[in-house]
């Protein structure tokens, strides 16, 4: 059986480490991520896209973040909006998957 594609949208500021986020979240046969350094690209990918996932990354301010899951949430009641603090490619990727067991 195939697994399901995971749709994975990654918010952060700073464009060396979104760069890396984006090479990351794509690694994964099952896995599409688009990383975007705005909150404007953020809902504007998000009204084109169904994403499972949003994380937010470096740089984006607790009101910011706050602000964000509010909209991601009242668009989309179960996606699941996780702040990541980084670390690497296994930590990401088990941090996802915990957050897909445990939603």
């Amino acid at each position: 059986m195939e697994a399901k594609q995971l749709n994975i949208l990654a918010v952060g500021r700073n464009e060396e480490i979104m760069t890396v986020m984006q090479r990351l979240l794509n690694a994964p046969d099952n896995w599409t991520g688009l990383t975007v350094t705005t909150d404007e690209a953020a809902i504007a990918a998000f009204e084109k896209e169904a994403f499972d996932i949003v994380l937010i990354c470096a740089g984006v301010t607790p009101e910011e973040e706050i602000a964000l899951t509010a909209y991601f949430k009242k668009h989309s009641p179960d996606i699941i909006v996780k702040r990541h603090y980084g670390g690497g490619s296994g930590l990401l990727k088990n941090e996802i998957l915990y957050a897909l067991e445990h939603r």
